[in-house]
């Protein structure tokens, strides 16, 4: 009897040492919280971020957006970190409206702080330039005021989350490329951007130069947007200018409107602004 209490001495005392030896183990970190990658993210921004015309129609179809797209057709940002960090899945908004401008970038930064996201984008300014006529194009400082407000707004409410700012793609490159393409004409002509793709044929002095002015305007917006990134801090990122030189051709954009990126194209932004690593 003595023995036999004897060996369950032994065996609980050998149990209680491996399961001390263990204590001082971390255990594995689950599947699906890998360390730096946000649990949670918004996209800020127009019609571009939205994925408007990637439907087979010209309405918002955000499931194909570059940012926070679900669709398996687009590597968006949100299905590159969920491969990573499952605990962001289903927890990517996408606040961007149609015909946005930067004077309502602080409405949808207002969303997101709401919903306390970890990890912001931003990509705003293609209808302060697209406009019915150059003179209604948002001024330069008018469009760095309404963006410092959003960033002010969104550093203030997610002090603590990552900012993405984007530049704006190079629009005048689509009039270079698709002036004489009939079916672009004819899609441009419906009332497309009309500060730039009005009388989209015509090689006039006075319509070259109104083209040239929305290409400097925009390329103004895109120094303004970098300058408020750098004003942020360092939890904003820029993305070096990388979206406004990608060079669409007419395959980046859909067969409606000749305009908005396709979902090839929502693609091609996915790839070039994606960050990779989210230590800023």
């Amino acid at each position: 009897m003595l023995r036999r209490w004897h060996l369950i001495v032994l065996v609980a005392l050998a149990a209680l040492a491996l399961a001390c030896e263990g204590a001082g183990t971390a255990a594995p970190e689950p599947t699906g919280t890998a360390k730096g990658l946000p649990a949670s993210m918004g996209a800020l921004g127009d019609s571009i971020t939205a994925g408007y015309g990637t439907c087979f129609t010209l309405v918002a179809c955000s499931r194909n957006s570059w940012t926070t797209g679900s669709s398996a057709a687009v590597d968006s940002h949100y299905r590159r970190i969920r491969e990573d960090n499952g605990a962001i899945k289903g927890n990517a908004e996408n606040y961007a409206v149609p015909g946005a401008r930067a004077r309502d970038l602080a409405g949808q930064a207002g969303r997101a702080v709401d919903d306390k996201v970890q990890y912001v984008t931003v990509l705003i300014g293609a209808n302060d330039a697209c406009t019915g006529r150059v003179a209604d194009m948002t001024t330069t400082r008018t469009f760095r005021k309404q963006v410092d407000t959003a960033l002010a707004r969104l550093k203030k409410g997610l002090p603590k989350a990552r900012v993405l700012v984007v530049s704006i793609p190079n629009i005048y490159r689509l009039w270079q490329l698709g002036h004489e393409n009939e079916r672009a004409v004819r899609a441009w002509n419906r009332g497309v951007c009309q500060s730039l793709l009005a009388r989209p044929t015509s090689t006039a002095k006075a319509d070259d130069e109104r083209r040239h002015q929305v290409e400097d305007r925009v390329d103004a917006y895109n120094r303004e947007l970098e300058a408020a990134c750098e004003k942020y801090g360092r939890k904003c990122r820029w993305d070096g200018g990388d979206a406004h030189r990608v060079r669409f051709s007419l395959d980046l954009v859909n067969e409606i409107d000749y305009f908005h990126p396709d979902v090839e194209g929502q693609n091609k932004l996915a790839d070039v602004t994606y960050p990779g690593r989210f230590n800023w």
